[in-house]
């Protein structure tokens, strides 16, 4: 079964029920009965396997196949079965790492891949799973799904999936289930028939259909005036290997990049290295002198209030950056630093606010919001502050069509400015939207220009 809706809808929390780890009564209400199997959810561990949308969530231990190997070991598998299913599934993912790879070394996509195999390893009877291939290459997507289908073909156990990208498994379900801005189900059937004859009010709603294009393409920007250059610039996280390098880059006003790669390739180490959060591991970062406007031309010798008016970085793990107990006061936390007026804050922040359809949750806690809206509240952090640069991780992951477009929207206007972007994204259509040049960022290798 394929479960649709707009961003916020409620998928995520009722995967979470039928889980049978939504919580209690302090932590919300519910009404009515939910049975799996006949009985309540809670009391099937092992029986229901869910994936998060969040994997680092669903991290447990600092090796990769004591991770894979933590649920079968609960449910109390034989050592001599155990370690061979962990193998098998990681195979199935096409996680290709040592069993004592640290998780902790993985990218994003790879973390998604773990938290796949750990789940498919217990071989449960309910297979629950929230956006599992949001941050994967085309490559990991289609092996994703592949591992998927040949897991319930063979156990026969009952799939769930949340996506947005209806196209990914529309050929592997059987039923789609539709539920509306409002809580409410809004359609339910054969995926076909659903796609075909509810098509214009699902796409009003923020359902991806198949087919429609959620926004006119642009021509691939002019670059201005440089604002940032790397030459023959090496990347690396702290006590971890090279993952790229011979990496030369100008980035100029008004210009918007799209890195695209494998996962593993650096592509997010690259975005933290420009953006003055991570040293060079060789060669250099520079800013020119018009963005670095009397701060040391290196980002990485800048201070953290320095960085806020000339580059904004949005992390890929949007919880990585929440700051404040309310939405409204997270988007402050930027303009305050700088030591706005609070007139001019609240104006920026009412608008981002309501760009970005959050108007509804300003008094909400962060951490309670989707992983779609807490992704917006995360760009409009860095919106917020007004940076000349803006480095963005899977901008897009977790948005409906609706949110989509306004996001890329706000993104344009921001480019229109004079500003410059650089995307780090697995979003196939993300380019075109932005008039984006395109670089695919292999491991170890440097960037290839498309």
């Amino acid at each position: 079964m394929l479960l649709l809706g707009a961003s916020g809808s409620g998928k995520s929390t009722l995967l979470a029920a039928l889980a049978g780890v939504l919580g209690g009564e302090d932590e919300g209400e519910e009404r009515g009965t939910l049975l799996v199997d006949g009985a309540d959810p809670a009391a099937l561990r092992g029986r229901v396997g869910l994936v998060l949308q969040d994997p680092d969530a669903q991290q447990v231990l600092a090796r990769v196949g004591d991770d894979v190997a933590f649920g079968l070991e609960n449910l109390g598998v034989p050592t001599n079965e155990l370690w061979p299913r962990v193998a098998e599934a990681l195979d199935a993912v096409g996680l290709d790492v040592p069993f004592g790879r640290q998780t902790a070394e993985l990218s994003g996509g790879q973390k998604q891949r773990l938290a796949l195999a750990g789940v498919l390893a217990m071989r449960p009877g309910l297979l629950l799973l929230d956006e599992p291939t949001a941050n994967l290459d085309p490559e990991g997507v289609a092996e994703v799904r592949d591992a998927v289908a040949r897991v319930t073909d063979a156990t026969g156990a009952t799939l769930v999936v949340v996506e947005h990208r209806v196209a990914v498994w529309r050929d592997l379900v059987t039923r789609a289930i539709v539920i509306g801005p409002d809580g409410r189900l809004l359609a339910d059937g054969p995926p076909d028939r659903v796609l075909a004859e509810r098509a214009d009010e699902l796409a009003a709603t923020g359902v991806w259909v198949p087919g429609r294009r959620v926004l006119p393409p642009l021509p691939v920007r002019a670059a201005g005036a440089p604002l940032l250059s790397a030459r023959g610039l090496a990347v690396g996280r702290a006590r971890s290997a090279t993952v790229a390098s011979g990496l030369d880059l100008e980035l100029g006003e008004g210009e918007a990049l799209v890195v695209s790669g494998a996962n593993g390739a650096g592509k997010s180490t690259l975005a933290l290295t420009l953006g003055g959060l991570l040293p060079p591991r060789s060669g250099e970062v520079t800013a020119s002198p018009r963005l670095a406007a009397g701060a040391p031309p290196a980002p990485i010798r800048w201070s953290s209030r320095e960085l806020l008016t000339r580059i904004g970085s949005i992390f890929q793990n949007p919880e990585h950056q929440l700051l404040a107990s309310t939405v409204r006061g997270e988007l402050a936390v930027g303009p305050r630093a700088l030591g706005l007026p609070d007139a001019e804050i609240t104006v920026r922040v009412d608008e981002l606010l309501a760009r970005l359809d959050l108007a509804g949750l300003a008094e909400a806690n962060p951490f309670t919001l989707s992983g779609g809206q807490k992704r917006r509240l995360s760009v409009a952090t860095a919106l917020a502050t007004r940076p000349r640069v803006l480095l963005l991780d899977e901008p897009t992951f977790g948005q409906d069509a609706r949110t989509w477009a306004e996001l890329v929207l706000l993104l344009r206007e921001f480019a229109d400015d004079g500003n410059a972007i650089v995307a780090v994204s697995h979003d196939e259509e993300l380019p075109a939207a932005l008039g984006a040049r395109e670089w695919r960022l292999e491991p170890g290798r440097e960037a290839v220009p498309r």
